[in-house]
């Protein structure tokens, strides 16, 4: 199976999502003088969303500094979001900005850390994407 990456800043509540998954994942460290990660394998990146009033700067610097990068770009297929349900519009909207800037489904949305159902369906949701993915490249 395919790889996760994801980014949670110190909150840790896509850490937990993404541990709760239960799959192998790399971390798109905090800190921008850490070293980023560089998957060897298609992958989905899961993001948090922050943004201002406006919708600015939702998607973390972190991220768009992996995503700047054409051979980590080159190996998304997809993301998921998670997000606050109280920032209304701008509710998971990195994954939003994501998937259309690089033309890859938004797969899944999720508030704070999420919950069961969520685990459940996003596992559920993975196996089928990363399936039928395979099959269109076959």
């Amino acid at each position: 199976m395919a790889q996760l990456v994801y980014f949670s800043s110190r909150s840790g509540n896509t850490a937990k999502f993404v541990a709760r998954l239960g799959l192998d994942a790399l971390r798109i460290p905090i800190s921008a003088t850490e070293p980023l990660p560089l998957p060897d394998q298609p992958y989905v990146l899961i993001t948090p969303s922050y943004s201002d009033g406006e919708g600015r700067g939702a998607v973390h610097p972190q991220i768009v500094r992996f995503l700047n990068d054409p051979a980590r770009r080159a190996l998304i297929r997809g993301v998921i979001a998670g997000g606050n349900r109280n920032f209304g519009q701008f509710y998971a909207l990195a994954g939003r900005r994501i998937a259309d800037k690089l033309n890859v489904p938004l797969l899944y949305k999720f508030e704070l850390a999420g919950n069961e159902e969520d685990i459940a369906r996003v596992t559920h949701g993975l196996n089928r994407f990363w399936r039928e993915t395979c099959l269109m490249t076959a």
